[in-house]
């Protein structure tokens, strides 16, 4: 059965908003749990705070534009995978992949695509883990998949993007290039601070393991 939403399932943007919104709350009651059961196994919370939004009908609208489609309610389903939207907070980068397996294990969700801009960073220095997610909404005459953008990045990571995005809506994505070049360098020190961090959790740990025994 093909439970993927169409125009012929929503006539207004109040049931996009509904659904979308659903899938949202699904998510974030999945990951508290995630994170309660984390705590209770392991005595660690991987998750430091979560961010949820949908995309407002005239972002969504100057996004379609922007790639030349017209302004319509499947278009908006059809080719903008991001109208629901979380994000995840994380101490250390280990966490992130460690999240990223907790949610693809969930079995009645669906990983659409997956892009590592960890491993492979954008050339701005972007850095962070997202994933394209089928979430099924269940409601009183049937059930749709809806997607959501998961992104999954570390505190410093999350600094870094949003200055990275206040400088791009100031400058209107023309940012002079010197101060591309000063946040590119700043994107190396988050990330040598990640790996820093990350070791020193990593020895702290191992402390904590020797004592025990």
């Amino acid at each position: 059965m093909d439970t993927r939403l169409s125009d012929g399932d929503i006539k207004s943007w109040e049931e996009v908003s509904l659904l979308y919104n659903s899938a949202l709350k699904q998510i974030n009651t999945k990951l508290e749990i995630l994170n309660d059961e984390f705590q209770e196994v392991h005595r660690y919370n991987p998750i430091e705070h979560i961010k949820s939004r949908i995309k407002t009908p005239e972002s969504i609208v100057k996004k379609l534009r922007r790639h030349g489609y017209e302004s319509t309610l499947e278009n908006m389903i059809k080719y903008v995978n991001d109208i629901a939207g979380i994000r995840i907070i994380c101490s250390f980068t280990s966490d992130i992949y460690r999240i990223a397996d907790m949610i693809s294990n969930q079995r009645d969700i669906k990983v659409l695509t997956i892009k590592d801009y960890i491993m492979n960073p954008k050339t701005s220095g972007y850095r962070s883990y997202h994933m394209i997610l089928a979430v099924p909404v269940y409601l009183s005459d049937r059930m749709a998949d809806v997607k959501v953008e998961v992104q999954i990045r570390t505190v410093a990571m999350d600094f870094w993007a949003s200055l990275e995005h206040k400088i791009q809506y100031k400058f209107e994505s023309k940012a002079p290039a010197n101060i591309k070049a000063q946040l590119f360098e700043c994107a190396k020190i988050v990330s040598e601070l990640d790996e820093r961090m990350l070791t020193l959790n990593e020895e702290i740990q191992s402390v904590n393991t020797q004592d025990i025994e």
